[in-house]
């Protein structure tokens, strides 16, 4: 296969080095803060990662016999923590979305570029304080902070991983309006709400739900510092207060913060769906609008976390059904990509690998999920690694190989170069087998009993804790040989062309890496999206978009 060759364009200024370190970190250029995103992200989701090695390490003997219990309670609690804050919720709208939206979209940049460079001066200065809390011996608390341990019994870091969270929660916030107010007031001539890529459509209902519910988990944490500090008696009933109220709060934020993790990953798969299989994508109108529900519904579902609390059967039959209901426009979109994918012109280009993997991974957590949302399977598998690897299904499964399937679809148009096939559908391949022989065995575990969050456990379990941890090894080399060949590409992989994939979309319509200000004259659109039709004017690429 022939390299591709370059676009003789030079080297944009968001990317030469030459302009030195103040020039970054005084940038008001998205595509410039989503590169100060990306590199910020990596290094929390490999910290993370870390953990999970060492807490997979444990499970391998039932003993319990590589740290001590207190120390485990540390590692998976910092695990869930950096995992969820400062990896899944940002790791998509913080990178692609920044550096995506405006030149989707048809703008020079978003509507608030200081506030866009804030919002990653905030990220950071929230990971410093929960830094400082693991370096000083972490939390032990659990990720959901639950009282009144976090409030009152635990003596570990709680105070400063949880304004570490508060701080963190402002970048949302200011990432969410920003997206807002761009989509609305700086679209293209032309560009309808319905010629919207569905990449935006994605980002536009994440970002209702990041403004409507991050100042819930804002107050939530900021309540518990106060208790923990005060004893003013919100949670803690020794004060007077209902501990059961702190999980009504945490949950209204947490169960939309799935979709907050997981819908901007559905807008990439509706990218690469259609590119790959050169069809519009089938019922693109649904699409657009399951997203918009999944945000709405999102909210309506918290109580399906507290069947064990003591709630209401009543209330607890309603959450049952409304947690079934949100179901359905997510598959809405599981069908709709597979109604694309009929008959369509279909490449197996790496992109695409990642996207198929989403689908697979993606289903399997949402059926288990339904399974979970039903009152007699979840009070028999609550707090079981059946629910660990329901999780992991969706967030893992679904958010990371959503972000890699766009890392590897735009990484052209962002960096303006290509990228080794072979190792690249190597590592996606790699990362599809090590992720299921690392998680499937859990929901044996969970069904036969084996509580989440224990070091030990019986013997009869090592079988399946052993093939859990092998294939947690399997993969974290997939996720490091990306990370090799990407960085190699950067400054050794060929030159991309402006559209190398043969995609449509106003991104694949401008120099690649694009110019500071995307566009040299304002972008007028005249078409439908995703017009991959003869009579739409689509001309099908000449050449590959890869090379050995």
């Amino acid at each position: 296969m022939t390299p591709l060759v370059s676009t003789g364009k030079r080297i944009p200024d968001y990317l030469n080095a030459a302009y030195g370190l103040k020039s970054w970190l005084f940038t008001t250029d998205h595509k410039r803060i989503a590169l100060l995103y990306m590199a910020s992200v990596t290094m929390f989701f490999f910290l993370g990662g870390l953990m999970a090695v060492l807490i997979r390490l444990e499970l391998v003997t039932p003993q319990g016999d590589l740290v001590e219990p207190d120390v485990y309670n540390r590692l998976f609690t910092m695990h869930g923590i950096i995992m969820v804050f400062f990896f899944l919720i940002p790791a998509i709208p913080a990178t692609l979305g920044n550096f995506l939206i405006p030149i989707m979209i048809g703008a020079k940049d978003l509507a608030f570029p200081r506030i866009n460079l804030g919002s990653w001066y905030v990220y950071n200065a929230g990971g410093l304080f929960t830094m400082y809390s693991i370096l000083n011996g972490g939390v032990d608390t659990g990720w959901t902070f639950y009282t009144p341990f976090s409030t009152t019994f635990s003596n570990t870091y709680v105070l400063a991983t949880g304004l570490g969270i508060f701080i963190t929660g402002f970048s949302s916030i200011m990432t969410g309006l920003n997206f807002l107010v761009t989509i609305h007031r700086m679209r293209a001539p032309g560009l309808t709400w319905f010629r919207l890529p569905l990449f935006v459509w994605a980002h536009y209902a994440t970002s209702i739900i990041m403004l409507l519910g991050t100042p819930v988990l804002a107050i939530t944490v900021l309540l518990v510092a106060l208790e923990r500090s005060f004893h003013i008696g919100v949670f803690d009933p020794a004060y007077g207060g209902d501990p059961i109220l702190f999980q009504h709060l945490f949950w209204f934020y947490s169960h939309p913060a799935v979709y907050i993790m997981v819908l901007p990953a559905m807008g990439v798969i509706s990218e690469l769906i259609t590119c790959f299989a050169r069809k519009r994508v089938f019922g693109y109108r649904f699409i657009a609008y399951s997203s918009v529900a999944i945000a709405v519904l999102g909210f309506l579902v918290w109580g399906h976390h507290m069947f064990t609390t003591g709630q209401s059967i009543y209330a607890s039959t309603i959450f049952s059904v409304l947690s079934m209901l949100v179901a359905v426009p997510s598959a809405i979109k599981v069908f709709n990509w597979t109604a694309t994918l009929y008959r369509g012109s279909i490449s197996w280009d790496t992109p695409m690998l990642y996207a198929l993997g989403f689908i697979g991974l993606f289903t399997i957590g949402g059926l288990t999920g339904v399974m979970l949302a039903t009152l007699g399977i979840d009070i028999h598998v609550h707090d079981t690694y059946f629910v660990v690897a329901h999780f992991h299904y969706i967030m893992v499964g679904g958010t990371i190989m959503g972000y890699l399937g766009g890392i590897h679809f735009w990484w052209p148009k962002i960096t303006g170069r290509m990228y080794p096939a072979f190792w690249s559908k190597f590592a996606a391949i790699t990362i599809f087998i090590g992720f299921n022989l690392t998680f499937f065995p859990q929901f044996i575990l969970g069904y036969m009993g084996m509580p989440r969050r224990y070091h030990a456990y019986p013997d009869e379990w090592q079988v399946l804790n052993v093939m859990s941890s092998a294939g947690a090894s399997i993969l974290g080399v997939g996720y490091l040989i990306p990370m090799i060949y990407l960085a190699w590409s950067m400054r050794y992989g060929p030159r991309a062309e402006a559209n190398p994939w043969g995609a449509v979309g106003l991104e694949w319509e401008i120099q690649s890496p694009p110019t500071a200000h995307n566009f040299e004259t304002e972008p007028v659109v005249d078409k439908e999206a995703y017009a991959y039709t003869a009579e739409q004017g689509y001309v099908p690429p000449t050449k590959e978009a890869e090379f050995v």
